[in-house]
């Protein structure tokens, strides 16, 4: 039986931002394209800065970077770094290794059989919207959690559905102000995940992306972006579900990042998204927006 997201957190207990992440906007140092997203971004880490969370719950993907050999569906990280990308040097999270080992023991009883990582490197996923929304990689005790957008085959929506709720269940019991955090999509196509290939070479990946970049260009999809944030908006869970299936069809390989904002959402509480912004960007290759709780 499907799990509903649970109605016995206090609203004040829980924020959720989710927001679309590229390398490009990193490497837009002079910060020329995106200024509507990126002026979003900045009022959504105003609001986090004033919620000031006890902990951050960042569900995020893999670019194949730190799963490519072995994959696992959902995984909660106990310990981990930043790998250099863009202006950033490596970095290292302050993880909430306790609550998070707490979190996978419970998503287990809750028949969720989540893998348990420890000393691994995540890349920009992460890092990403922990600098934009808290400032810096270590500003609040964090609990990584990963879910698999980009190697077949993917979890259902139902089941990133199902283990949102399993988290915000586990939440619930806890007596933590929590920042809920999705980070990815909405629709692009990013070369070096076009391409069946688990095992890229840094020389590899950067080729892919400068030959495919131009044609990763004309692929960002509005039409479906503003259906999946409307969807958000008023919390339809049927449209959602269909939405987030057909993601990799209707807005490129990378729209399958949304499933993050999926479990965001349900590790809320089952909460309404509020479209603080839209903007498709080309120089990034991604439909951006940045979408949170009231």
């Amino acid at each position: 039986m499907a799990r509903r997201a649970s109605t016995g957190r206090r609203a004040a207990d829980r924020l959720v931002v989710c927001a679309s992440h590229s390398p490009g906007k990193d490497r837009d140092t002079q910060c020329l394209h995106g200024t509507k997203f990126r002026a979003a971004l900045a009022d959504a880490a105003q609001r986090c800065t004033s919620f000031d969370p006890d902990v951050v719950v960042l569900f995020g993907g893999d670019h194949r970077r730190a799963f490519n050999h072995v994959v696992p569906t959902f995984a909660v990280v106990l310990s981990a770094t930043i790998i250099a990308e863009g202006p950033y040097p490596p970095g290292t999270l302050d993880v909430a290794s306790e609550v998070a080992l707490g979190t996978s023991e419970y998503l287990l009883r809750a028949n969720f059989d989540v893998a348990v990582c420890r000393d691994i490197a995540l890349d920009h996923a992460f890092g990403q919207p922990l600098r934009d929304l808290l400032g810096d990689l270590a500003a609040k005790p964090v609990i990584p959690i990963a879910i698999n957008c980009a190697t077949a085959p993917l979890p259902t929506a139902a089941r990133v559905l199902d283990f949102g709720a399993a988290v915000a269940e586990f939440l619930d019991q806890q007596q933590l102000r929590a920042l809920v955090i999705g980070t990815g999509g909405l629709s692009h196509s990013p070369p070096s995940l076009d391409v069946d290939a688990y095992q890229l070479t840094d020389d590899e990946r950067r080729r892919l992306i400068t030959e495919g970049m131009p044609a990763a260009r004309e692929k960002i999809r509005p039409d479906w972006d503003e259906e999946v944030l409307a969807a958000f908006a008023r919390w339809d869970t049927s449209a959602l579900t269909h939405l987030v299936d057909v993601a990799r069809m209707r807005g490129g390989s990378g729209a399958n990042e949304v499933r993050t904002w999926l479990a965001a959402a349900a590790a809320g509480g089952g909460t309404p998204l509020r479209k603080l912004v839209y903007q498709p960007v080309p120089e990034w290759i991604t439909g951006m927006a940045v979408a949170m709780s009231a």
